[in-house]
């Protein structure tokens, strides 16, 4: 089965999770999300696949941009994906995508088992 990554290639866990994935002979789609546009449609689809209530779950809350732009004090989920798509480094990855289901590589456990299903 096909399987779709989200990947930053600055990020160790990121390489870790393409390469598990290579390793598991799946047919693989490296998206470099920081450099591909990411559209609201697709942020809150990949909401419903990752299981997500809130697109703050999926945020990297230590990210320096994050603190910027005071996003800890937003509430209004359209604000936050907004923030997303125009600060793609808060979105947390890896991301796999496979079928409809979708989850973050972490930790390295995750993959593996996300691999066998």
């Amino acid at each position: 089965m096909q399987i779709t990554i989200w990947h930053n290639p600055r990020c160790s866990k990121s390489r870790e999770a393409v390469k598990l994935v290579e390793e598991a002979n799946s047919q693989t789609d490296v998206v470099k999300y920081l450099d591909t546009p990411i559209t609201k449609e697709t942020i809150k689809e990949m909401l419903q696949m990752l299981d997500f209530s809130s697109v703050r779950e999926w945020m990297r809350t230590t990210e320096a941009v994050y603190k910027e732009l005071d996003l800890k004090n937003i509430t209004d989920e359209d604000v936050l994906i907004e923030a997303m798509i125009q600060n793609p480094k808060l979105i947390q990855r890896p991301v796999l995508i496979k079928g409809n289901k979708a989850i973050i590589g972490r930790p390295v456990s995750a993959i593996e088992e996300f691999l066998k299903d």
